[in-house]
């Protein structure tokens, strides 16, 4: 490992290597990725649902969607390797007055930022997308076709590869354990040997606040548990469906190889570290999908198929981004919506740590001084 870098990258996922990439592409060549593990995506990268959206509730949200989904379509065209995107469309079902008006409030501000494939649809809209549905309490919806999904793993290879072509450094089984600073400097201490730079990134996820004490900063990110289902092969439903989202309970579900991938969020998670699969949320989840979509009594679920990960949680479900002390940044907090933002985060970081702003967003509705200064902007869109 070389003594110094530019910048040193604590997390090799796919937040991570898209501010590798960025970095590197804007002519930042002496960058270090430290990832902890043999190698990268074991993490949330590797377990996440994929999803890829637009329909969120705020500007920074909305635009940082409008950045990366044409990014993810273009993404083998850019960086040679695929990104995975299919453009299935995100379907929100409303069984409530209250539902319908949140998502018509949405709608305006989503065209207002300038996405022009959302829209608003009745219950026979959806009825034709999902025919299996028991739509007698749906009252309408919103729909958007540039949503869809992602190969997350695809996505941060794709990354990775490129921004090592550019110059980059990705160091495994690197990891952290101390973080000096003086002089502005900051000496990495990992269980690879140390590295002085005057940058350092934290983008390790649900483990962010670990990192973050390291330095003696205060991160505001707890880890909690999503446990995703896949069904065996199923063709009930058309593997053409759109990940599709009944409001009324939050299950939601999009096609996957020959079946379907489940998922709910519970409301009885408690924030933790734990990855374990519980067996017991199998029944849970389909009840809920059931409820909704009859045609799921048949499906067959094996429960050594499912999976647990992490997601990073912030009290407003919106990301840390920026420099949290002089040469410490961050990249975190995404609570759900790393994977999905994952193009936007690398413009974004890139251009904070190389020229102090961006353009593609107002950087300080997401910097980390607004949790001390009272300016928290919840994202209620969240699954």
């Amino acid at each position: 490992m070389s003594p110094t870098a530019d910048v040193v990258i604590i997390g090799g996922g796919i937040v991570g290597s898209s501010i590798a990439y960025q970095l590197t592409k804007a002519g930042c060549r002496d960058v270090v990725i430290l990832e902890r593990e043999s190698h990268q995506g074991k993490g949330s990268t590797g377990k996440s649902m994929g999803g890829v959206r637009a329909q969120f509730s705020t500007d920074a949200s909305i635009r940082m969607s409008l950045f990366s989904i044409p990014f993810f379509r273009d993404f083998e065209q850019a960086l040679g390797h695929p990104s995975g995107y299919r453009s299935h469309g995100y379907l929100f079902m409303a069984t409530e007055p209250r539902h319908m008006n949140y998502l018509r409030a949405n709608y305006e501000k989503q065209v207002a930022a300038g996405l022009k494939t959302v829209q608003i649809v009745t219950t026979e809209d959806i009825v034709k997308m999902v025919p299996q549905v028991l739509a007698d309490d749906i009252i309408g919806g919103t729909f958007c076709s540039t949503d869809g999904f992602v190969d997350p793993y695809s996505v941060m290879t794709g990354f990775t590869l490129r921004a090592v072509d550019q110059g980059a450094t990705v160091i495994r089984e690197a990891e952290v354990t101390a973080i000096d600073h003086g002089c502005g400097l900051f000496t990495v201490r990992s269980s690879h040997g140390s590295i002085e730079t005057r940058t350092v990134v934290c983008a390790v996820g649900a483990w962010s606040a670990q990192v973050g004490k390291l330095v003696g900063i205060d991160l505001p990110v707890e880890p909690l548990r999503r446990m995703l289902v896949p069904t065996e092969p199923f063709d009930k439903i058309s593997h053409a469906a759109p990940m599709t989202i009944d409001m009324t309970t939050g299950f939601h579900f999009r096609p996957e190889g020959l079946g379907l991938l489940m998922a709910w969020n519970d409301p009885e998670e408690k924030s933790s570290f734990n990855t374990n699969f519980d067996r017991a949320f199998i029944e849970k989840i389909l009840t809920r999908g059931v409820h909704r979509f009859p045609v799921l009594e048949e499906a067959e679920v094996n429960p050594s198929r499912a999976w647990a990960g992490l997601y990073e949680m912030t009290p407003d479900h919106h990301p840390i981004l920026g420099a949290a002390a002089p040469g410490f940044f961050v990249a975190t907090g995404f609570s759900g919506h790393g994977v999905m933002h994952s193009p936007a985060t690398g413009k974004i970081m890139a251009d904070l740590i190389l020229k102090g702003t961006t353009d593609m967003i107002d950087a300080k509705l997401l910097d980390y001084a607004r949790f001390a200064e009272g300016r928290l902007i919840e994202e209620t869109a969240v699954l």
